[in-house]
């Protein structure tokens, strides 16, 4: 399947999208959230591992869960700090390269993320990639209607001012997350893979594939 022949807008899901899964960031942070659930909450091991699993399937994020399942117990400043006090350089280093393709690119360029808008610019200054978006759409911005959520996308494209999910294509590592965004119309496109999904028009294994899997963007 092919994208518009113009795409107008890209939105780009940070973690494990900009750079690769195997550095063990987000191991590291679904760390943090256990502590975190375990410490500050109160939580056994045992309730963290079936709420954390039943939320996600559910909710999309462990945080959605908490919110709608324990809004007297959860501080969403609190956790958001907690589950994201990591020492980035330990896991990402600056890419040029990354920097180089994405400013080449001549679309409107958005981060969609599910996590919080402090993490995002702390991920992106550290790829040395601040400078290529137009924005931040995060999770206060769309109102804790995270990833994979329907409203999760209506908003972002309310946010970054596009009106046809046609002219849009969507960067993620996850199939699940793609899925909704492929049936309202969005180009999706699979990061991070090596095998093709339903869910995905195209699947890469990394962002710099994007030229020769994608040269019409550049046209």
């Amino acid at each position: 399947m092919s994208c518009h022949p113009s795409p107008v807008t890209l939105f780009f899901d940070l973690d494990d999208t900009l750079y690769a899964p195997q550095n063990g960031l987000w191991l590291a942070i679904r760390d943090r959230m256990r502590r975190y659930l375990i410490e500050r909450m109160g939580f056994s091991p045992e309730e963290v591992d079936i709420l954390r699993y039943e939320y996600f399937v559910t909710y999309g994020t462990t945080l959605r869960g908490l919110i709608i399942n324990h809004p007297e117990r959860i501080n969403v400043d609190e956790y958001l700090a907690f589950v994201h006090d990591i020492p980035l350089h330990e896991y990402i280093q600056p890419d040029p390269t990354l920097q180089a393709l994405l400013l080449s690119l001549p679309q409107h360029r958005w981060i969609f993320t599910n996590s919080d808008d402090r993490h995002a610019r702390r991920v992106l200054n550290v790829l040395g990639v601040s400078n290529c978006f137009d924005g931040i759409i995060d999770i206060r911005a769309l109102d804790f209607a995270c990833k994979p959520v329907d409203n999760a996308y209506q908003r972002a494209l309310a946010i970054a001012g596009e009106t046809d999910p046609g002219r849009c294509i969507l960067f993620d590592d996850s199939p699940r997350n793609l899925a909704p965004a492929r049936a309202l119309g969005f180009c999706t496109v699979l990061v991070g893979a090596h095998e093709p999904d339903p869910s995905a028009c195209y699947t890469l294994t990394n962002l710099k594939e994007l030229p020769d899997a994608m040269p019409e963007l550049w046209k």
